[in-house]
């Protein structure tokens, strides 16, 4: 099993910034990939940006520009820094993990509990 814990959510006015982390723990073989989701209220989970193996990202286009994803591979820790942050960037956000674990020979998903960002206009 692996544990996806979240921190760094909050209350923060329009253009201000937040970072939030998430880290891994648990029966990690290695790590496919890392990512944030979120979602709004009467909204569907949408991706925010993800970071693999490799170290490729993508982000939606929607925080293109604004929010930076980032990992320290030693701590299995992934940041999502969010600058400029606009009032329709409020959403639970969900921190996403894909491992091999060893159960299986593909990777497995994984996630955290949530962590709420409002941003006031």
């Amino acid at each position: 099993q692996v544990q996806l814990v979240e921190s760094g959510g909050g209350l923060v006015q329009a253009g201000g910034s937040l970072r939030l982390s998430c880290a891994a723990s648990g029966s990690i073989l290695s790590t496919n990939a890392m990512g944030w989701y979120r979602q709004a209220p009467g909204k569907q989970r949408e991706l925010v940006a993800v970071i693999r193996s490799i170290g490729d990202t993508n982000y939606a286009d929607s925080v293109k520009g604004r929010f930076t994803i980032s990992r320290d591979n030693t701590k299995s820790t992934v940041y999502l820094q969010m600058n400029s942050l606009k009032p329709e960037d409020t959403a639970e956000y969900y921190c996403y993990g894909s491992y091999y674990t060893g159960s299986s020979s593909l990777p497995v998903d994984y996630w955290g509990q949530g962590t709420q960002v409002t941003v006031s206009s």
